[in-house]
């Protein structure tokens, strides 16, 4: 099973987003934002950006589709349209052009649709 291409970047329905925020988020609090917690939101990051894709939580939440990617940096298995635990991880910067590429529509796809809540401390801009 592969993880969708984000293609159509828009999304279906107008989404309202608040302004981004650039609050540090440590490995610690990213890693228990993977909707198992009661009352804890859920966090996807991409390339060190931290997304709260709560409003998801059927897909990213336990059970969903893509529960793998949450409460970790995912940009190597979205790079790779992956949903293999060993490759949601940080690195990305060793993978060819074209998975670049795929991993920056992810971000475009993911910043259409989910709120900005911060950065991962440590992480490479």
């Amino acid at each position: 099973m592969s993880a969708p291409s984000p293609k159509n970047f828009e999304p279906k329905a107008p989404v309202q987003l608040d302004p981004p925020k650039d609050d540090p988020i440590s490995l610690d609090e990213l890693k228990v934002a993977d909707g198992s917690y009661e009352g804890r939101p859920v966090y996807v990051a991409i390339k060190g950006t931290v997304f709260d894709v709560s409003s998801n939580r059927s897909s990213y939440g336990p059970g969903g589709s893509y529960h793998v990617f949450a409460g970790k940096d995912a940009s190597r298995a979205l790079a790779k349209s992956s949903v293999k635990p060993e490759d949601a991880i940080a690195k990305w910067d060793d993978l060819g052009d074209k998975e670049k590429e795929v991993l920056g529509d992810w971000y475009t796809y993911f910043s259409k649709r989910y709120n900005i809540v911060g950065r991962v401390v440590g992480s490479n801009p």
